[in-house]
């Protein structure tokens, strides 16, 4: 396992999940969804388990019997659904706000690669506030390819003047782990997201923090 280092010219996050709990409002468009076709909806827990995977994830919550060629058809949708109510319950985690607070203060660039499409992903982190504040936001089609390949993050990197080898790749999900560590970052897995149903400390992180107070503290260490 690599030493935390001590050098670090940026933080890189995972946006669903690590940075802002988004599930409310993701579980809200389903269930109007459901409503629209006539299906029952799905407990929520089982809906905030599977975020991490996306729109298809969660659709197939409460379609379990359609395969990915049946679902197509209704994500758009869905994603017209979500785009109208996603900032209405969402906000950040419990101590986030404090993390990209002391961030800042020392100088440290923090940015965002999510496997959330772009038209999405802009429009939240502007309703969120914090379009003016993260050095890069690379979404899921912004490249061919999304998490788990590094692509995505070494394009964060490059667009933010970063080396990835002085940078933090931060999520709550194993193909964030595997995308910062292929690109080089120093990879640090979240307890607190949606994890997929998955055991953080099984997906090989140079690190695992059960609060982003964990990750602030550090950070105040190493300034």
């Amino acid at each position: 396992m690599k030493p935390f280092p001590q050098d670090i010219q940026g933080v890189l996050f995972d946006l669903d999940g690590t940075l802002l709990d988004s599930a409310t409002d993701l579980y809200i468009a389903l269930k109007m969804q459901c409503e629209e076709m006539q299906v029952p909806a799905p407990p929520f827990e089982r809906v905030r388990e599977v975020v991490s995977r996306g729109s298809r994830a969660i659709l197939r919550c409460a379609f379990p019997d359609f395969d990915d060629e049946a679902l197509l058809p209704l994500l758009p949708r869905y994603l017209e659904l979500y785009q109208a109510v996603m900032a209405e319950h969402t906000h950040p985690f419990d101590g986030v706000d404090e993390l990209l607070t002391v961030l800042e203060a020392q100088g440290i660039a923090w940015g965002i690669v999510t496997n959330k499409p772009g038209f999405l992903t802009d429009d939240l982190v502007t309703r969120i506030g914090w379009a003016d504040r993260a050095v890069a936001v690379v979404s899921g089609d912004t490249l061919p390819v999304k998490k788990p390949d590094p692509a995505p993050v070494l394009l964060a990197c490059e667009r933010a003047g970063l080396d990835p080898a002085r940078c933090l790749f931060v999520g709550d999900d194993r193909r964030d782990v595997l995308a910062g560590g292929a690109a080089g970052a120093y990879t640090v897995a979240v307890r607190w997201g949606y994890l997929d149903g998955g055991d953080p400390a099984q997906w090989g992180a140079d690190l695992v923090i059960d609060h982003p107070a964990d990750l602030t503290a550090r950070l105040r260490v190493t300034a």
